[in-house]
């Protein structure tokens, strides 16, 4: 009702503009737009790829399944298991306590990938609230976060690295995003019809991200 009720306001001032919901739940978008982030090469002798989704409220891990032969859009990826952990019912955690909860989920779940012989590839797509800077560091923005996730000082990526070196024997590439941008890409396969478009999240804080198509020749 919401979103109808918004749309309905848009439409005078912007008749070109659509208002709808994204199509996976939400849940699951966090963790398969992380896809969009993965390098080409991943898809190739591989079914899924590890996801991690961090909130102000909860953290959720996933192994997220493709089928590029069959879809190269990646529209039809989509969560096989998803792990979830509330940190916010826990009082006084530290950032050290949630990261280690995070790799035993991710842990967890490369162990239930092995054992149903699922190709899965080296590499962690996540989402994390703020500003995230080129380096894998969060600028500001993580405030609901627990501890101090802000500054150079801390690079989780790089301590999920040192924590999971390698994948089913081939080194682990690890990518951050900021968590609206890796919920938007979710819808990246079905946005090819227009040239500009954005999400809006809805959870502890709010997020916005802003993306716009490439055409012709462009890379």
């Amino acid at each position: 009702m919401a979103v109808g009720r918004a749309a309905v306001l848009l439409k005078a001032d912007y008749p070109d503009l659509g208002l709808t919901l994204i199509r996976n739940d939400p849940d699951h978008a966090g963790l398969i737009g992380a896809v969009h982030l993965a390098p080409s090469w991943i898809f190739k002798g591989h079914d899924a790829i590890l996801a991690a989704d961090i909130g102000g409220t909860n953290i959720r891990a996933g192994v997220v399944e493709f089928d590029v032969k069959s879809d190269p859009t990646l529209a039809k990826a989509s969560v096989w298991k998803r792990e979830h952990w509330r940190h916010a019912d826990e009082k006084n955690l530290s950032r050290s306590e949630a990261v280690k909860k995070l790799v035993n989920m991710l842990t967890d779940l490369i162990e239930r990938a092995r054992k149903q012989k699922l190709h899965l590839a080296p590499f962690i797509g996540i989402g994390c609230p703020g500003i995230i800077e080129p380096d894998g560091s969060i600028d500001r923005g993580a405030d609901n976060l627990p501890g101090k996730w802000e500054g150079k000082k801390f690079n989780l990526p790089l301590a999920l690295f040192e924590a999971i070196p390698q994948i089913l024997d081939h080194d682990t590439v690890i990518i951050m995003h900021n968590d609206a941008v890796v919920q938007g890409l979710s819808e990246r396969p079905f946005m090819d019809d227009v040239e500009h478009w954005g999400v809006l999240t809805i959870g502890t804080g709010l997020g916005n991200a802003r993306f716009s198509n490439r055409r012709g020749n462009e890379d």
